[in-house]
């Protein structure tokens, strides 16, 4: 009997042990859960030029960021406002990997050179750049053609000139915004070739008092309709007050004029983040230079006013449905430069390459690149 009493309290002794030693290892998982699930956590950051609010540039880049959360649930974004371009972004986007983002976005021209120099130092980590030039093994650009939604835009523009001056408040003189007035310029010409758009550069992105100096300019130099490339609705704004007509970017900005804006070309994001995230969570994402156009969606056209002839518009969207349809593209030729000489001879289209880097004019602008 002692000995079935020693062996039972024996073998009452090694299952007590063997509890508490099963207890204390499921106190130990516990505690390292949060830490695992920090890390198995997807984050994405984003490095913007402006603020949403400017209801422009970056507005429509946080709709597409918020169109990533919607449609990747459980993913995190996190963003970092008013940035500048330049070197000091540098440091933006080394917070946001010690953040433990797994992908670093930026949404300007100018943080290219910082960008490369984070992504060289982070090679787990993937680097989208918007409008940029640059690539590496994780670092991709992205654009869009929104020069297509351009050209509709002066189709619009130059039907509704009453005296065939049209005015255009652009940014900075490099390719993209170049691009951009001179496609405006070839919509205006298609419906009323007596016009001529004339440029006056903000050297801005985002600043309404400068974007709204550059609008006062034009008005005074008697332009009856206003575009622009910039951030802000301060054009839109300055339209509305001068009691003319004008033309929109980015976003929707009728609520800002609505008795001038005609409409606008803007922006759709979203569909492409979700595209690239999704890819790199998967594990096939692969570096690349994305320029996608009115047939992926990332670019599109505004609502047009009631303003504007049923004929005018009808006119617009069977050359949108060219363009969808891949028919036909902006920079087919036949294209003249400024001096009136042929740039782009008839039968013949600029390649990608050529448009990536345009820096002349067409016929019909007024202004100089400087």
């Amino acid at each position: 009997m002692n000995w079935r009493k020693w062996g039972i309290l024996l073998m009452v002794l090694v299952f007590a042990v063997t509890m508490v030693m099963g207890c204390g290892q499921s106190e130990d998982n516990g505690s390292q859960a949060p830490d695992q699930a920090q890390s198995e956590e997807f984050k994405v950051g984003f490095i913007y030029i402006g603020a949403p609010g400017d209801a422009g540039w970056t507005f429509a880049h946080d709709e597409g960021r918020k169109y990533l959360e919607e449609q990747i649930p459980g993913i995190k974004t996190v963003t970092l406002e008013n940035v500048s371009e330049g070197a000091d972004a540098e440091r933006y986007m080394e917070q946001l990997v010690q953040e433990g983002c797994n992908v670093v976005i930026a949404n300007s021209f100018g943080y290219g050179d910082p960008m490369m120099e984070v992504a060289k130092r982070y090679p787990d980590v993937t680097f989208l750049h918007c409008s940029g030039l640059n690539t590496a093994e994780n670092l991709s650009t992205y654009f869009g053609r929104i020069y297509q939604a351009r050209y509709l835009s002066g189709m619009v523009a130059g039907a509704m000139t009453q005296n065939n001056k049209i005015g255009y408040a652009a940014a900075y003189p490099i390719p993209e915004v170049i691009r951009g007035i001179n496609a405006f310029t070839l919509g205006v010409q298609a419906v009323n070739p007596d016009a001529v758009v004339k440029v006056v550069w903000s050297n801005t992105w985002v600043d309404p008092t400068l974007e709204k100096q550059a609008a006062q300019s034009l008005i005074d130099a008697g332009c009856d309709v206003l575009a622009q490339h910039a951030d802000t609705p301060a054009v839109q704004q300055a339209a509305q007050d001068a009691g003319i007509l004008s033309v929109g970017y980015n976003s929707d900005m009728r609520k800002f004029a609505p008795d001038a804006n005609l409409t606008s070309p803007i922006w759709n994001w979203g569909p492409y983040y979700v595209r690239a995230i999704s890819g790199i969570m998967d594990g096939t994402w692969k570096t690349e230079a994305y320029w996608g156009g009115m047939v992926d969606g990332i670019v599109d056209l505004a609502p047009i006013s009631e303003k504007v002839p049923a004929e005018i518009v009808d006119q617009v969207e069977a050359k949108k449905q060219e363009i969808i349809q891949g028919e036909w593209d902006v920079f087919f030729g036949p294209v003249k430069a400024q001096d009136g000489t042929v740039k782009v001879p008839e039968g013949q289209a600029m390649t990608d390459e050529e448009m990536l880097s345009m820096d002349w004019f067409v016929y019909g602008v007024e202004g100089t690149i400087e």
